[in-house]
């Protein structure tokens, strides 16, 4: 490569977003993709191999949420710089984003010019929030849940049984329960299937 100065790391899990995404970033002279990756399992692992400057963290990413692997790739390669780009904008993500220790919190739907300029700023220390999320993550406040409601209910997502939860999360079955009711509660749903969705559109999950 000719001296291209910032090197990215990619992870997103459709093959078409991914490629066209490395190939216009290639285009900007002093920004090259230096891993692709389609799963969050393999972030950190891919990280550590090629030293990114910025990782570009889908947050749905099979294997792994985007979200975790930011926490753990800023505690192993703290050099790297998190830039989070999610086609879901909710204000749950960016708090966990933020919580991750993520620089930026971007929405696909923008230009690919506004992209690389995110990547640079992040880089100059700058923090990057879409500023429409920003408005909406202050209004709607912090995530209600606690980790282990977190955990029970993202469990729960497949229509799984209280006892197949107890087996997923190492609790007894009455104490699952009552943390499907206490997050139901929380939630304003009627059973834990709509407590699943509504903790997912605020982006808790």
């Amino acid at each position: 490569m000719t001296g291209k100065s910032t090197r990215v790391l990619l992870a997103e899990d459709q093959g078409m977003m991914r490629g066209a995404l490395a190939l216009l970033l290639d285009l900007e002279d002093d920004i090259e993709v230096v891993a692709q990756v389609g799963a969050g399992d393999r972030i950190v692992e891919e990280a550590l191999a090629a030293r990114p400057d910025v990782a570009l963290l889908d947050i749905e990413l099979p294997g792994r949420s985007g979200l975790d692997a930011a926490a753990e790739l800023r505690k192993l390669l703290p050099t790297c710089q998190v830039l989070i780009l999610t086609t879901f904008g909710r204000p749950g993500y960016l708090r966990r984003a933020m919580e991750a220790g993520a620089a930026g919190f971007l929405v696909k739907d923008g230009p690919v010019e506004e992209l690389a300029e995110a990547i640079r700023r992040v880089l100059r220390g700058e923090r990057v929030i879409d500023p429409a999320l920003a408005a909406a993550a202050l209004s709607a406040g912090a995530s209600p849940l606690t980790p282990r409601e977190r955990d029970v209910l993202n469990a729960a997502a497949d229509g799984a049984t209280v006892a197949d939860i107890a087996a997923k999360v190492f609790l007894s079955e009455s104490t699952v329960r009552n943390y499907l009711s206490a997050a139901i509660g929380k939630t304003g749903t009627r059973n834990r299937i709509e407590a699943v969705r509504a903790a997912r559109r605020q982006g808790w999950l």
